[in-house]
């Protein structure tokens, strides 16, 4: 049986980088023909963009902003091409998001994670990811059946029911949230039923700390985290070397510092961007939010792709002060007005009734007249003035975090 699901996981990571932009000016061609990239890519020329530098350039689309591009332009912001009637499904997530399922094979790139978590073609596999309305239940549900597996469609919830079928067909695999997990297998030994044929797991969509990692595998089940969207599917996933999670296939992996698109050196913790290469339905710089870091290193398990630390919180770190917004990109923009700086980090807590912000900056060489810059640069961008505070390089947590609010909650 063999460790890996095709040639594409091991290759030489630079074919694997010739290979994405070579194909990548021909998804911005076909991006670029609706009107929404056409607006939000306007003067790129899609030959030039063919290696990560050039990418690095283009706008960010941030997931954040599609309940609004969706509701001014129903349904997909004009960003799709052709009309919802040319897709298979079509699915909400909460904003309102509205996600199309193309129609070619494992459309949400699910089959390599089930593969790298010992999924194989013949198995039957209880899926407890929701069937209504948003696209979860499909997303794990379709790339089970791409793999060759039979799939139960259980969904959440009715664990009495969910016993019934269980004992019937005897699936191997589950996939699903953790915490679902973990109720079946309580509820099964309070009701005395029989779920031991599940032996392995691909989990998602909730927190899967190591006490819970732990008992799951002391019950008998092998159980794997995987990384997605409901925009892009699986977008990175567990594999047997357990180091991290190994990035998907066709996808183009960037991390950036929070309020700008430009890269952070590599093991800094950042936003994560995606650009998919499905040209029925890409994702040009699709920042989600969410935070993560690269490890350095090809994974033991022999996948040349790079490998992230898994999800590390969230990136939008927008919050109030005395009554105005202060957000990341004013944070970034400091930090653009003094490149001798290092990381920048803008701590916002309570003094006494009041609030008050101070911004932390690492620097080789502190100054009076450096810190009264900084002060004055704080309150042009950010409108608010604030204690400026010089620490050593490297002193400053690196967590992605470049707002952190203090002020007790309550």
């Amino acid at each position: 049986m063999t460790d890996h699901y095709d040639s594409l996981e091991t290759r030489d990571p630079a074919e694997r980088e010739a290979d994405l932009f070579a194909w990548l000016p021909h998804v911005l061609r076909k991006a670029i023909a609706t009107p929404g990239y056409a607006r939000h890519l306007a003067g790129i020329d899609p030959l030039a963009i063919t290696s990560r530098a050039a990418l690095a350039k283009l706008p960010l689309l941030r997931k954040s902003e599609l309940p609004a591009l969706h509701k001014a332009a129903p349904p997909f912001g004009d960003f799709v091409g052709g009309h919802a009637g040319s897709f298979g499904r079509l699915f909400t997530s909460p904003g309102p998001i509205f996600e199309p399922e193309p129609v070619h094979a494992d459309p949400w790139r699910g089959a390599r994670a089930l593969f790298a978590a010992g999924f194989r073609a013949g198995d039957v596999v209880l899926n407890t990811f929701s069937y209504h309305l948003t696209p979860g239940g499909f997303i794990f549900d379709s790339s089970a059946r791409a793999l060759g597996c039979a799939v139960i469609p259980a969904g959440p919830g009715n664990a009495e029911a969910q016993f019934e079928l269980i004992e019937a067909y005897r699936p191997v695999g589950y996939s699903g949230t953790p915490d679902f997990l973990k109720i079946l297998l309580d509820a099964a030994d309070s009701a005395g039923r029989d779920i031991t044929s599940i032996k392995r797991a691909l989990v998602s969509g909730a927190a899967f700390p190591k006490s819970l990692q732990d008992e799951i595998k002391s019950r008998g089940v092998d159980a794997y985290q995987a990384f997605g969207t409901a925009d892009l599917g699986l977008v990175a996933y567990e594999t047997s070397a357990r180091g991290g999670m190994v990035v998907n296939e066709h996808l183009i992996f960037e991390i950036v510092r929070p309020g700008t698109g430009e890269p952070v050196p590599e093991g800094d913790v950042g936003e994560i961007v995606v650009t998919s290469l499905d040209p029925e339905h890409p994702w040009i710089r699709l920042a989600l939010g969410d935070l993560t870091a690269a490890l350095p290193g090809m994974s033991p398990c022999g996948r040349s792709n790079m490998r992230i630390k898994g999800w590390m919180g969230r990136a939008d770190q927008t919050t109030k002060v005395k009554g105005m917004f202060v957000r990341p990109e004013q944070v970034a923009d400091i930090g653009k007005r003094h490149p001798e700086l290092g990381r920048l980090r803008l701590v916002v807590a309570r003094d006494g009734e009041t609030d008050a912000m101070t911004l932390k900056a690492e620097c080789a060489s502190p100054s009076d007249a450096l810190r009264e810059q900084l002060a004055a640069s704080l309150r042009a961008v950010a409108r608010l003035g604030g204690a400026v505070e010089l620490v050593a390089p490297g002193s400053l947590p690196n967590d992605g975090k470049v707002i952190a609010d203090e002020r007790p909650v309550g």
